[in-house]
């Protein structure tokens, strides 16, 4: 492996699948509420709470092990970009269909699960696994940041993620945060 894809590797893999999965919440409180009719209650309500909770669990535990290990890193903001325009696709193109889908035989049902997989693969895949029901809640928002040195968004090899309270990130600014992956930050002064 290179010293570059070393370097742009996303690290920290369990982390990453905790993203993906967390991100997922929604559809999984949802299921839990509505049921799948090939799936009976006693299996699937337990295994939607653990959808929920375990992911997230992980992903504030990775958060405690970076503060206790002081894995801090000063990012300077060449620009950044706000996610909650992605919010919007997230649940119009992912949730609702996988939502309505209907499970009513085991046929069905497998099809639900392949096509979850498919969308647990492609927000592995790009990056869109930091879209989390959760941070909302806390009241943090989601940038995709690019280094002043980058020329081209269409490349993210010098981009990362800030997790942050912050309203808007100024080019310049220089923040402080706990590194949930190799490119993903949590802001350190606005926990």
């Amino acid at each position: 492996m290179s010293r570059l894809e070393r370097t742009n590797s996303e690290g920290v893999p369990l982390a990453r699948l905790c993203m993906v999965l967390a991100s997922l919440s929604p559809l999984f409180i949802l299921w839990g509420i509505r049921g799948i009719k090939c799936v009976p209650d006693k299996y699937l309500v337990p295994a939607c709470i653990a959808l929920v909770v375990v992911p997230n669990l992980v992903l504030f535990g990775r958060l405690a092990l970076a503060r206790r290990a002081n894995d801090v890193q000063s990012k300077v903001i060449g620009s950044a970009d706000d996610h909650r325009d992605h919010l919007l696709v997230y649940l119009f193109a992912v949730l609702l269909p996988l939502w309505d889908a209907g499970a009513d035989s085991i046929r069905s049902g497998a099809g639900i699960v392949v096509a979850l997989f498919f969308v647990m693969f492609l927000f592995w895949h790009m990056n869109l696994h930091y879209m989390n029901l959760f941070f909302a809640l806390i009241g943090r928002r989601v940038y995709s940041v690019y280094n002043q040195a980058s020329e081209s968004r269409a490349t993210d090899a010098a981009g990362f993620i800030l997790i942050t309270r912050r309203n808007s990130l100024p080019v310049g600014t220089r923040v402080d945060a706990y590194r949930i992956s190799n490119r993903v930050y949590w802001e350190k002064h606005s926990t």
